[in-house]
């Protein structure tokens, strides 16, 4: 069962590098959820390139079983 989606995104090439830690913080800081599904998307025109993570979780443990 679905409980909630976070997503990351980042534009600037300095926020890209750091997305991975971002993630890496969240999930540490929320070791109630587990994650179920994710898309990694990247999108770009002339000028801007934009990461985006989304993560679908649930609850780990008896409530999200």
């Amino acid at each position: 069962m679905l409980r909630g989606v976070k997503v990351f995104t980042a534009t600037k090439a300095r926020d890209r590098e750091a997305l991975g830690d971002a993630v890496t913080r969240w999930l540490h800081d929320n070791p109630d959820l587990r994650v179920i599904d994710k898309t990694i998307t990247q999108s770009s025109d002339s000028q801007f390139h934009c990461l985006t993570i989304a993560l679908f979780y649930d609850l780990a443990g008896p409530g999200g079983e």
